[in-house]
């Protein structure tokens, strides 16, 4: 399976008494500095959870970008696809968070597509794409029609942008995406709708699957005329909630692709939601399998709230 989407090097500063505020100072108990972007964040979990997944980035040549060099090659993701060059970087985000919860400041550099991307595209052992922002999508407009073009199959997490997220068009620039993966705020914002079962109905009218990631209150699948809403797994520790989206995301894709349920692929994408705000950064750890089949299991003997 290919990942697309920027790739960020990630200052995740935690332990803040408050967040900072314009001419001030705060000091943070403790800082990381991880490989970071949606892509590489499911691309990451997809090889932890035993999916064989490729990363198709830019990487920057300047020392904060070639700093992540030895987490890259430690996340068990392909990097047959990613591009070296001067203007994909510094491309940083930094991500302060304080009791769970988190603010990002952004920096893109350069362009979104690959020099890599055709080649990606028709490699034979590619099956899936999934696009990891709709801000690629937007960069790239021809990127689903050419991967269905190859054969493969796409999933699409449209992660929020101020500039594109209340696009009129944003459905319609994502035809041909038979998963589509945002969170409640997008759903919202996408389908013009506060009500959340009514967001994931009308969103239902133009993807095959809408699987809806909603916080501690769990997740929601969509499809015409049915849905289903599963709770929240208990957590031991929220120690970062950076990533937990791209982790369900994972979760989900592996579950899906491996040919099962839709109902255990929203299980097994909230188990694994769930095991990575326990530790710090997106992909900071790998998910421990055999809890992720337990959690799912557990998930789905309660019972499933459905309409439709």
């Amino acid at each position: 399976m290919l990942s697309t989407g920027r790739l960020y090097c990630d200052l995740v500063f935690r332990g803040l008494a408050a967040m900072p505020r314009l001419g001030e100072e705060r000091f943070a108990e403790d800082v990381a500095i991880v490989p970071g972007g949606g892509g590489f964040i499911t691309a990451a979990h997809l090889a932890g959870l035993g999916r064989p997944a490729a990363l198709l980035s830019r990487l920057g040549e300047d020392p904060l970008s070639q700093s992540l060099l030895p987490a890259l090659a430690a996340s068990g993701v392909d990097l047959a696809f990613l591009e070296r060059a001067a203007d994909a970087g510094p491309q940083l985000t930094v991500a302060m968070v304080r009791d769970g919860e988190r603010a990002f400041l952004s920096r893109r550099a350069g362009r979104a597509r690959p020099a890599t991307l055709a080649a990606a595209l028709g490699d034979v052992r590619a099956t899936h794409l999934h696009v990891a922002e709709f801000a690629t999508l937007a960069e790239i407009p021809h990127l689903v029609t050419d991967a269905r073009h190859h054969g493969l199959t796409v999933s699409l997490d449209p992660s929020w942008d101020d500039a594109l997220i209340r696009s009129p068009d944003l459905v319609a620039r994502c035809s041909g995406v038979d998963i589509f993966l945002p969170n409640a705020s997008e759903a919202r914002a996408i389908a013009g709708c506060d009500d959340l079962d009514a967001a994931g109905q009308r969103l239902a009218q133009h993807f095959p699957l809408v699987a809806i990631k909603d916080g501690d209150a769990g997740a929601r699948l969509h499809r015409v005329g049915a849905s289903l809403a599963l709770p929240a797994a208990a957590c031991r520790a929220v120690l970062d909630t950076t990533g937990a989206g791209d982790a369900f995301n994972a979760g989900f894709l592996a579950a899906w692709l491996a040919g099962r349920s839709p109902e255990r692929a929203l299980a097994e994408g909230i188990a694994c939601g769930t095991l990575s705000v326990e530790n710090v950064g997106g992909a900071g750890h790998a998910l421990d399998r055999r809890r992720v089949a337990r959690i799912a299991d557990q998930l789905l003997e309660t019972p499933l709230r459905r309409h439709g």
